[in-house]
């Protein structure tokens, strides 16, 4: 069973969703605070001493018109941080919306971790919807 856990950078919170190929979904875990700016690296290490995953799913912010902005390259830092920590693979996948659709879902959805965790449940569920495996 390949886990996978999926990430919703964010300069203040940082949304954690896990997921597994073979059921293919994903469910949103908990938002994790970031500490002056900077990811809390000894709550994520927790995240992922618990699950195990076999890979990181991160959202990838894109300007309307498909460019890259600041926050993009700071998200592609973190990208290279997690896998230079972990030593696990890392793909990001474009995340258009999911914090808009994250808090429209939370107001329908009882007892969420959070925007920011649906946010990272909806990078991750469409990483497995659009990929077979983890390479």
């Amino acid at each position: 069973m390949q886990t996978l856990l999926g990430f919703d950078f964010g300069l203040q919170r940082i949304g954690v969703a896990v997921g597994q190929v073979i059921t293919r979904t994903a469910t949103a875990l908990s938002t994790i605070r970031t500490r002056d700016g900077q990811p809390d690296w000894e709550s994520i290490s927790k995240v992922i001493q618990t699950w195990q995953p076999d890979a990181l799913i991160l959202g990838l912010p894109r300007l309307a018109d498909g460019g890259i902005s600041d926050f993009t390259q700071q998200v592609r830092r973190f990208a290279r941080q997690l896998e230079g920590r972990y030593h696990l693979p890392v793909h990001t996948i474009d995340e258009h919306l999911s914090s808009r659709t994250a808090s429209d879902l939370q107001a329908h959805e009882a007892g969420t971790k959070g925007s920011d965790a649906v946010a990272a449940r909806i990078i991750l569920q469409d990483w497995l919807d659009t990929h077979n495996g983890i390479k």
